[in-house]
């Protein structure tokens, strides 16, 4: 396969760019770039589509580097001055930049087993803290997160990046309001999965270590700033806090979602033992 040429900041060039900086674009062209080795990596690992791979004209590639342009249904050899224009500099030197399609936004992605354990995060404002949670899902069992309301962008770059590839291996699925959640998890239910809405709130009725976790849960984890939205509060089984000291009165929304996924993995472990 001949790679396309890049060398100036033709209109191809300035599509790429797009890519990196609009989320509109993304959500148009229904894909997004990807950068680092981990994350193209796992997104290879884990099937995403690769549709191009753009790579320094100038560099002698790695090993790695070029494994990846046999995935690429299209690659494109740019100028090193271009391609640092595209490249995140916390990232450092880059080899390769990926384009990789985006899933549908359809809630049968998250599978729903006996044990499921899934969370909301509801109308964040920050991509990193998007990134931040998937990956600790990934980590702590988790099987996968629904983005409500009108939020941030899963397919952020610091989003992207916050996930050190986790999103590749965790369903991130988008919803536009509750009520097409609700709807799953009402279906969920009466397949035979009977899934706990689990809010949290600092003037929750629980205490996290409190609530039965081994139980099939779904989690909801609120606004940066505002919490949780009142239909996401009236849809809850239960409401729980995080027994607090200090002069701090939350957490980060991704600290608390953390808690609540290990909170949820240890009465899990212990359960097994």
């Amino acid at each position: 396969m001949a790679d396309l040429k890049i060398t100036t900041r033709n209109s191809r060039f300035q599509l790429l760019e797009a890519l990196t900086r609009n989320r509109t674009h993304r959500t148009r062209e229904h894909r997004f770039v990807v950068q680092g080795v981990r994350p193209i990596t796992q997104a290879i690992a884990h099937g995403w589509t690769v549709l191009t791979a753009v790579h320094d004209a100038e560099r002698s590639l790695s090993p790695w580097a070029r494994d990846v342009l046999t995935h690429a249904r299209e690659t494109i050899a740019m100028s090193p001055a271009l391609l640092a224009e595209l490249a995140d500099k916390d990232e450092g030197a880059t080899e390769v930049i990926a384009v990789v399609a985006m899933p549908d936004e359809d809630l049968t992605r998250i599978p729903a087993p006996p044990d499921f354990l899934g969370m909301v995060f509801d109308r964040p404002t920050q991509p990193g803290n998007i990134g931040a949670i998937v990956r600790s899902m990934d980590a702590l069992g988790g099987h996968g997160l629904i983005v409500s309301g009108h939020a941030a962008d899963p397919y952020d770059p610091k989003s992207v990046r916050a996930s050190t590839g986790s999103l590749f291996a965790t369903p991130v699925v988008r919803a536009t309001s509750p009520g097409p959640v609700l709807d799953w998890v009402q279906a969920r239910r009466a397949a035979g999965t009977a899934i706990t809405i689990v809010a949290t709130d600092e003037h929750g009725d629980v205490d996290v270590w409190d609530h039965d976790f081994t139980q099939p849960s779904l989690v909801l984890i609120g606004n940066e700033t505002g919490g949780l939205a009142r239909a996401w509060r009236e849809a809850a089984d239960v409401m729980v806090r995080v027994p607090m000291s200090g002069s701090a009165s939350s957490l980060n929304a991704s600290n608390a979602a953390t808690l609540m996924l290990y909170e949820a993995a240890r009465q899990r472990a212990a359960a097994r033992t």
